[in-house]
């Protein structure tokens, strides 16, 4: 992602997925000066996860004001010098998260086609602003038992996409939510406009403390970043084998999420994103922070106005 420019950015998580997709979220939860904040720390793109349901409809028809609101979201980044992912954040029959009611896309031909169209439209419509915009087919495949499936489906969505927009990057995750040791079990046809890419949030128990949200967290247990074990050496160990892996099949690697949650305190945040970053920025990983705004993570949220400069130092 280096050569396109896409170095370091941040994610605009919460605005058009993970939302009530009320008119009033839709149209103002990120504005330009959201924007133009984001250009002035300092990032040079911004990945904007985005649902099914926001450009396309249950019978797999397409929302014209939804694809509009994608179109003004690349219009705004790019006013103000920014590149963007379009991350498909949950596609018909498939979310990462277990509150939704998605299920049968790995099973469903029906639902996968649905799957490929979304994307030739997309291709259609962005596809031939190569320098500007990244495509990432499908955020956090969550099983391991679903990787061989997975790959397939892939493999078939870029061939579909490959025919509309031949050069437009595409991003793309394994499973156990895109782990950076699962990179390895990816297996499609490479290209050079391919990009592997994963999401880290480790150690979770460090980085998620205090999260109500996942059964393998404690909300109650707090970790200080000494405790957590998280310096430089961890972190090359865990990235070791996608390093490798990317390497092998001539393919960039990228970090589409990484971040700490907001009941850590902002001094060990700071750390956590010190050693990460040196190691990503060493193997020239683009990364893209979780996230900009609310959501538990947020890197605008009052409790590091003391010191945020130093945080986006680190980053």
């Amino acid at each position: 992602m280096y050569k396109r420019g896409f170095i370091k950015g941040i994610n605009l998580g919460g605005w058009m997925s993970q939302c009530d997709y009320s008119r009033e979220r839709l149209d103002g939860f990120i504005t330009e000066k959201d924007i133009a904040q984001i250009a002035g720390w300092g990032f040079d793109h911004v990945r904007l996860p985005f649902d099914y349901n926001i450009v396309q409809n249950k019978d797999g028809s397409f929302i014209e004001e939804g694809f509009g609101r994608l179109e003004k979201a690349v219009s705004l980044s790019k006013k103000h010098g920014l590149r963007i992912v379009l991350d498909l954040h949950k596609t018909a029959g498939f979310s990462f998260d277990f509150g939704e009611e998605e299920s049968g896309f790995f099973d469903s031909e029906e639902l996968q086609e649905q799957f490929y169209a979304l994307w030739e439209e997309m291709a259609r419509r962005f596809g031939s602003d190569t320098e500007n915009i990244v495509f990432e087919l499908l955020n956090e495949v969550t099983d391991e038992v679903l990787i061989g499936r997975w790959n397939k489906i892939a493999a078939r969505c870029i061939e579909r996409i490959r025919a509309i927009a031949p050069k437009i990057g595409i991003l793309l995750g394994s499973y156990h939510n895109n782990g950076a040791r699962e990179v390895e079990a990816l297996d499609v046809p490479c290209d050079e406009d391919l990009i592997y890419n994963f999401h880290c949030y480790e150690p979770l128990k460090f980085t998620h403390q205090g999260a109500t949200w996942t059964p393998e967290i404690d909300p109650e247990e707090r970790l200080s970043f000494e405790e957590s074990g998280a310096d430089e050496a961890y972190f090359e160990e865990l990235f070791s084998s996608a390093v490798a892996k990317a390497e092998r099949d001539g393919v960039p690697l990228y970090c589409g999420e990484y971040g700490v949650i907001d009941r850590a305190d902002p001094a060990d945040v700071i750390k956590w994103y010190s050693a990460i970053g040196r190691v990503l920025e060493k193997h020239r990983i683009g990364r893209c922070a979780w996230c900009y705004k609310e959501m538990d993570f947020g890197i605008s949220d009052s409790r590091l106005d003391g010191c945020r400069e130093e945080l986006l130092r680190a980053m």
